[in-house]
């Protein structure tokens, strides 16, 4: 299962680019404003999150990394729309593109080793997910 930004995010970008153009060139070296909206492009044709039964691999613009299942012990939530696996030695490692939304799809790509919180919210609250969030 490949978790990916949608393509309709480039045309923010290429906005962006546009309206950019005037700073661009009102002096000479300014065409180097360019290079923002070539990151972002960058990051959004690149970043994304493929979980298939034997792990999960995790890519970003700078570079990717591949997690086995048995590694991750659980799942945190976080804030915005963040979601994030909990590795064995403590480590979080956020999965970009997946959002609270895909959490289904991602416990039935992993084979049941990420539980699904809508589904084990009725049986057991605490088990295997955790939350930043606070109501102070």
């Amino acid at each position: 299962m490949v978790f990916q930004l949608p393509k309709v995010a480039l045309l923010p970008i290429a906005l962006l680019a546009l309206c950019m153009t005037p700073v661009a060139f009102g002096a000479p070296g300014l065409q180097l404003v360019y290079l923002v909206p070539l990151a972002l492009v960058w990051h959004v044709l690149r970043a994304r999150t493929v979980a298939g039964a034997d792990g999960v691999v995790v890519r970003t613009a700078l570079g990717s990394r591949r997690i086995e299942w048995g590694a991750v012990t659980s799942l945190h939530l976080g804030r915005p729309n963040k979601v994030s696996l909990v590795l064995n030695g403590g480590e979080l490692l956020t999965l970009p593109a997946v959002r609270l939304g895909d959490l289904p799809a991602l416990a039935k790509a992993s084979g049941g080793v990420v539980p699904d919180p809508s589904a084990t919210a009725e049986k057991a609250p605490d088990q295997g997910v955790t939350s930043n969030d606070t109501d102070e």
